[in-house]
This record gives C-alpha cells, sequence and structure tokens, in this order.
C-alpha cells in the first residue's frame, strides 16, 4: 500500500494534532534542501490553512526559517467578498510580521472586465472559450514566479494548498504524478520537475504538505485554531463562512468567482446570501444572468461567409459568433456599476465592507477600449450582427444553413 493509500485509509483516524504533525515532518523532509520558499495562496480556504499555519510553524521555531520567504498572492479580482476582505486583512498581518506579500493580479488589459467589457471578448463558456482561469490567475502567477526566481540563487520550493480529497480529478492526478517526475508522496505531495514551468529553468519544486487534512481540519484550524493569539491571530474565520462554515461538506465546499459564468448554479453565492451579515450582497446574483445574456447573437457580431486562417486553410466553423458591440459592452458596464453601487450603498448604511467589481481605473480603461473601438484579434467591426440570416458556402462550394457556434478572442 503506498502512502495516497494509507492517506485514504486512515483519514478518518487521523486527530487535528496529528494532521499538524505530519505537516511539520513534510516541511523537515523537503523545506531545508531548498533556500528559498515561496507560498502561493488563492484566498480560499485550503491554501489560507497552508499559508496561516507554516508561518505559526516557523515564528515558534517548530520548522527552521527558509533564506527567504515570499507570499504570492493571485489577486483575480472575481473573488466573493469574505474572501477578498479576508486576504487584505491577511496581508497586513503578513507584512506586520516583515514577509514579503507579492499581490499577482492580470495585466489591465487581460482582467476579467476589461477583457469582456472593453476589448469585447464574449464571458468565457465551458465549450468552445474557457479562457477565464488561465489568463487572470495561472498565466500571471506563471510570470511572477519567473521573476522571482531570476532574482534568487539556488533552488526555489513553491508550497501550494492541494489536498486529496478536494476533487476526484485532482486525487487521480495526484496519484497519476507520483510514480513520476521526481514526485513523491510519502510526506505531502512532492514534485521535483515541473513540465509547465518552461521558464524556470528546473530549479523550482512544490510541495503540497496538507495533502493528508481532512476539509474538517481545515474548518477546525480557520474558524478555531488560526483566530487565537497562540497561532497567530489571523482573520482567517470569515473564509470558513464563506464556504458555509462547519456544515460544508467535502462536495460543496468550494467558491467560484462572484457571478461565476461557467457554473450552472451559484451555489457559493447562495450559501453565502444565509447568513445574515452578508445578505446585503444579494444584488451581485444579477451578475450570472449578465453574462448569460451578453453570450446571445443580438449583441455579438458574427463572421461572413468564408474564414481564411493564417495558415491558408478554411475555418473548421465558419460564420461563428464572435465580439461584443459596443452596445452591449456598455449595457454590461452600466450593469455592473449599478450592482457595485446598489451593493456598497447597503454597506456603507450596515456598516459592512464594499464590493470593488470594477474600481475606477478599470472603468476608465474600459471607456477607453470603447472610445477607441478596440476588437478582438481577427475581427475588425465590419463583420454583421450574429442575428444576421445567412447560408455558409465552403471552399467546395457546398451551402449549409447556418451553424451557431461561439468563439472569437
Amino acid at each position: 500500500m503506498n502512502q495516497i493509500d494509507i492517506f485514504a485509509a486512515g483519514a478518518t483516524r487521523l486527530q487535528m494534532t496529528d494532521s499538524i504533525e505530519m505537516t511539520i515532518q513534510s516541511l523537515l523532509a523537503y523545506g531545508a534542501s531548498h533556500e528559498h520558499w515561496g507560498i502561493a495562496w488563492s484566498g480560499g480556504k485550503d491554501s489560507s490553512a497552508t499559508l496561516t499555519l507554516i508561518i505559526w510553524l516557523l515564528d515558534t521555531g517548530r520548522v527552521p526559517r527558509p533564506k527567504t520567504l515570499t507570499v504570492f498572492y493571485a489577486d483575480t479580482r472575481q473573488e466573493l467578498l469574505p474572501l477578498a476582505h479576508a486576504a487584505n486583512q491577511i496581508i497586513d498581518e503578513l507584512r506586520d510580521r516583515g514577509i514579503q506579500v507579492e499581490v499577482v493580479t492580470a495585466p489591465m488589459d487581460k482582467r476579467f472586465m476589461v477583457y469582456i467589457l472593453g476589448r469585447g471578448v464574449p464571458p468565457p463558456n465551458n465549450n468552445t472559450l474557457r479562457w477565464c482561469t488561465r489568463q487572470i490567475k495561472i498565466d500571471p502567477m506563471q510570470h511572477a514566479l519567473e521573476q522571482r526566481l531570476a532574482e534568487l540563487d539556488g533552488q526555489v520550493l513553491m508550497i501550494t494548498g492541494v489536498r486529496q480529497g478536494e476533487s476526484a480529478i485532482r486525487d487521480q492526478r495526484i496519484e497519476m504524478s507520483c510514480s513520476k517526475d521526481g514526485a513523491e508522496c510519502g510526506q505531502g505531495w512532492y514534485q521535483k520537475v515541473l513540465p509547465e514551468a518552461k521558464g524556470l529553468r528546473g530549479r523550482l519544486a512544490t510541495l503540497a504538505p496538507l495533502l493528508h487534512w481532512r476539509v474538517c481540519h481545515v474548518w477546525e484550524w480557520l474558524r478555531h485554531w488560526a483566530p487565537e493569539a497562540e497561532f497567530g491571530d489571523w482573520s482567517t474565520a470569515a473564509i470558513a463562512d464563506a464556504y458555509g462554515g462547519d456544515e460544508a461538506e467535502e462536495i460543496n465546499a468550494r467558491t467560484g468567482c462572484t457571478g461565476c459564468p461557467l457554473v450552472d448554479i451559484d451555489m457559493a453565492l447562495d450559501n453565502l446570501l444565509t447568513n445574515p451579515h452578508w445578505a446585503y450582497l444579494a444584488p451581485l446574483k444579477r451578475i450570472k444572468p449578465l453574462w448569460r445574456e451578453l453570450r446571445l447573437p443580438q449583441h455579438r457580431l458574427r463572421k461572413a461567409g468564408l474564414e481564411i486562417l493564417k495558415s491558408g486553410k478554411t475555418a473548421a466553423n465558419p460564420q461563428r459568433m464572435g465580439p461584443l458591440t459596443f452596445e452591449a459592452r456598455l449595457m454590461g458596464l452600466e450593469t455592473i456599476l449599478g450592482i457595485q453601487a446598489e451593493v456598497n450603498a447597503a454597506a456603507l448604511s450596515q456598516r459592512r465592507p464594499e464590493v470593488d467589481l470594477i474600481n475606477a481605473e478599470e472603468e476608465a480603461r474600459i471607456r477607453e477600449l470603447i472610445a477607441q473601438e478596440t476588437w478582438p484579434d481577427g475581427w475588425d467591426g465590419d463583420e454583421p450582427l450574429a442575428t444576421t440570416v445567412m447560408d455558409t458556402v465552403y471552399a467546395n462550394g457546398a451551402v449549409q444553413p447556418l451553424l451557431f457556434s461561439e468563439s472569437g478572442r
């Protein structure tokens, strides 16, 4: 039986102190061979538990400090308010301890709201146009790591909050990777080789020291242990609230972006609104229907006739739907700003945190891109509205009724 099987078979018997001790052993086993540590932090439950636990272990001397420690916070600008608010508080607490925190955000023109409402790229969907996660989270983090690595000599250990049991797909990936690419799963999930990290020159390894933690231990740490002075006095209790707290099961203990267009039911926001402290966020429920509306043909352009690719070949999806019209973008912008104003008026009256869906800089850039008549790559704005009725004419002369498909970036 390998260590993954042991974790799976014995997880129900692990106590909180046992889980912490296994994390300590993981850090002792792999941390010493890396002079520099980075912690990848999304603001979610697992990465926040990982971050605050490790800092406490370092502060109390249970784990030796590395030569340098950098926390990379992935600010997508789309997190649910309790998570974003807690993240800002924790950043202050980290900096008060003298810990370097890098807030990693996508470049302005690639931020979620600017990309859609400024450049006119349709909201993402799960079928043909799922661009969001890589663009606003993965790519910016990769770039930040490459920049930090260039400043350092020696090996870098990137610590993540990956846990077994968080999703079936992830568990399968862990089991498959534990026997290749220098990966070990004896004490956490340690990977020596990162094939996707091409710009990191083989000097970066990753470790998931909370691999074995059960979700109930994550809640216990965030809600009861971490906020206590003896464990760091962290502002983590609100994170548990955002997921539904102690009642959240492993299967639904996740959050996504505010008004995420990739889920059928906005369960994270629904759960949050059952908490009276966050009920004033109810207008955010109108964001998801807006993204659905903006994907409709009446708000978009369509390629006319044959589309010849750079390779000289004919596009496989002729007359595909593409970008948003300027009118649609302005409508979307005003809708989001209206929702933001409504929520923040209630927040002020109740002395609660305000949302920051679109800040002043982003609004100015969106309006600038619209005024400049900006279109996504491959579109010039002369294309007909997507509601225009036309037949598709192929290179071989065949004629076929219009096929509705989405694409266009």
